[in-house]
């Protein structure tokens, strides 16, 4: 098996140059979003309870129904452009951008940045992360 792998290297190293060349794109590119403003679940708390942050679910309503953390405000993603307006009062507060694994809150934390918001943070690893690390959810 690994006489081949070293065949097929020594055959195409254009192709393995090209596919290294993606792979350290990528991993740098996850690394930097990653790192942006994101949040742990006990970062997320502490801003919650010392700095009245402001929870933002971007999941759909009946992901949210299901269970949310306290005090979040539900605006769908795919709303979100039209429901902004509703975020004013709080701009100047810290904002934690919530979706389900972590993901896709880094566009709408890019949205809301460039629409003036101050301090806008993502929570790593999303609600499967809050659940994991045993924290309370409200389900309504």
């Amino acid at each position: 098996m690994i006489d081949q792998l070293f065949e097929f290297v020594m055959n195409h190293p254009l192709l393995v140059g090209a596919f290294l060349l993606v792979l350290i794109a990528w991993v740098a590119y996850e690394a930097r979003s990653a790192a942006t403003h994101a949040v742990t679940s006990t970062q997320a708390t502490q801003l919650i309870n010392r700095e009245d942050a402001v929870v933002l679910d971007i999941r759909e309503s009946k992901d949210f129904k299901a269970g949310h953390i306290a005090g979040a405000r539900n605006i769908p993603q795919s709303n979100l452009d039209s429901r902004m307006n509703e975020l004013e009062k709080v701009k100047s507060q810290p904002i934690i951008v919530v979706c389900k694994h972590g993901q896709s809150s880094g566009a709408a934390q890019a949205k809301l940045a460039k629409a003036g918001f101050e301090r806008v943070n993502k929570l790593r690893g999303g609600m499967v992360q809050w659940q994991a690390d045993g924290l309370p959810v409200v389900k309504k």
